[in-house]
């Protein structure tokens, strides 16, 4: 049983000594963090880890605040395991203990990433000195680990540029506008109110993304009017659309306007509200 025991031991002694673990950390004088997107569509903090890759906190402008954190390898993980992020004291700050913030899953040959709430922590634990740190196996050794360390040297003045960045993010995204329903007001050729808001969104979110290329504006009538005057009617209001959006400053070659007439009904025309349904300007939007 001695002998047994004794084999053991040593076998684990054998083990750790063979074991190694290989870290990756900016140090104090190649540290660097960016604000590599400062839009009010996205916010993007980014930190250089030497001949590991890049760190990066971004957050996107949303109905919901959000906030995401990648970590995008230059070498993908070659099989699926967990990745353990603890906040570990840098060395000019002995005696503090750390602790683990949360597990990260490793899918094969995609950059990890970790939730809002994760994300967050690790930032408040940057702005505190702390170096949130990633350790797991590595798949190419099985007796070797790896370690890989944010460094908070440089981080306050980037990230408080980033939180002024957030703060100023649009409430709504592509999504929420991609497809409008634009109405007038009874009897008017003026747009009801929460038209004329959406319609104001439209234009923002279009003078931010310059790489929407299309916005398709088509216009439709109810059936009262006759069918070659509704047709020009549609025509006219679509051509208005489009001529909000150009003296915006969108380039008129992003826009496409089309009437419709009194084709396309999506409501009854014999009442006031169906009538007043079909009297509308559809604005569509297309990302390549």
């Amino acid at each position: 049983m001695y002998k047994t025991l004794s084999i053991l031991t040593l076998s684990f002694i054998v083990t750790t000594a063979n074991a190694s673990i290989r870290q990756y950390q900016a140090d104090l004088d190649s540290s660097k963090w960016q604000l590599t997107n400062n839009s009010r569509l996205e916010c993007t903090l980014a930190h250089q880890i030497p001949n590991y890759g890049l760190a990066k906190f971004y957050s996107r402008a949303s109905r919901d605040l959000n906030m995401e954190f990648e970590l995008d390898m230059l070498r993908l993980p070659d099989n699926y395991s967990l990745a353990e992020v603890r906040s570990v004291a840098p060395k000019w700050k002995p005696g503090q203990s750390g602790y683990t913030i949360a597990d990260m899953k490793l899918h094969k040959q995609f950059s990890p990433d970790l939730p809002k709430k994760v994300a967050w922590t690790m930032l408040n634990e940057l702005e505190q000195g702390m170096s949130p740190t990633f350790y797991y196996d590595d798949w190419y050794s099985n007796n070797d680990k790896i370690s890989v360390g944010l460094s908070s040297a440089r981080f306050k003045k980037a990230y408080q540029n980033f939180v002024g960045c957030v703060g100023n993010l649009l409430n709504y995204n592509f999504d929420d506008i991609a497809y409008t329903v634009l109405n007038y007001q009874f009897n008017s050729d003026e747009l009801t109110k929460a038209s004329r808001k959406r319609i104001a969104m439209i234009t923002e979110y279009l003078a931010l993304d310059a790489e929407l290329e299309l916005v398709l504006i088509d216009a439709f009538t109810d059936s009262f009017g006759g069918r070659s005057l509704n047709q020009t009617i549609s025509k006219k209001r679509a051509d208005k659309i489009k001529e909000y959006f150009i003296a915006s400053g969108i380039d008129p070659n992003r826009i496409a306007a089309k009437g419709y007439g009194e084709r396309r009904h999506i409501a009854s025309n014999d009442t006031v509200l169906g009538r007043a349904k079909n009297r509308r300007v559809v604005v569509r939007m297309e990302q390549p």
